[in-house]
């Protein structure tokens, strides 16, 4: 099993300051957070995209991914690529960080590019309801 989903952390987000619901702590990971469930790190991913649209003004995939995986840790133009070429999104299309139908197939996207295995959608699915609850 891949370190991302053994941490319940399926996007792989780094330790940091800002805290998310469902988040374990302290991480017995020294690099990357861990959460209780797959729904918690799920819905961290919807947060952390939707921060970066509402604080920062990224609302493509490109934008969001060039600074999800930046190209000093990833090959960050594959990476574009990939979720662009499961989600059937073009990578400089705007998104709506509030739309299910768009952000479910985005997370699930990251997830298989950080784990290597295709997500379960109903993890992701209970991931947008925490979200949005």
């Amino acid at each position: 099993m891949s370190r991302g989903l053994s941490n319940n952390n399926p996007g792989n987000i780094r330790r940091a300051k800002v805290r998310y619901r469902g988040e374990v702590r302290p991480s017995r990971d020294p690099a990357f957070k861990q959460f209780e469930t797959l729904a918690w790190g799920y819905r961290a991913i919807f947060v952390l995209l939707d921060t970066y649209r509402r604080r920062y003004g990224l609302d493509t995939l490109r934008g969001m991914i060039s600074r999800w995986a930046p190209p000093s840790e990833n090959h960050t133009d594959n990476y574009i690529r990939a979720v662009a070429s499961d989600t059937g999104i073009d990578p400089d299309e705007a998104l709506d960080t509030r739309d299910a139908r768009t952000m479910i197939p985005v997370a699930a996207a990251i997830s298989r590019v950080e784990n290597g295995v295709a997500a379960d959608f109903r993890e992701v699915t209970k991931g947008w309801e925490l979200f949005v609850s």
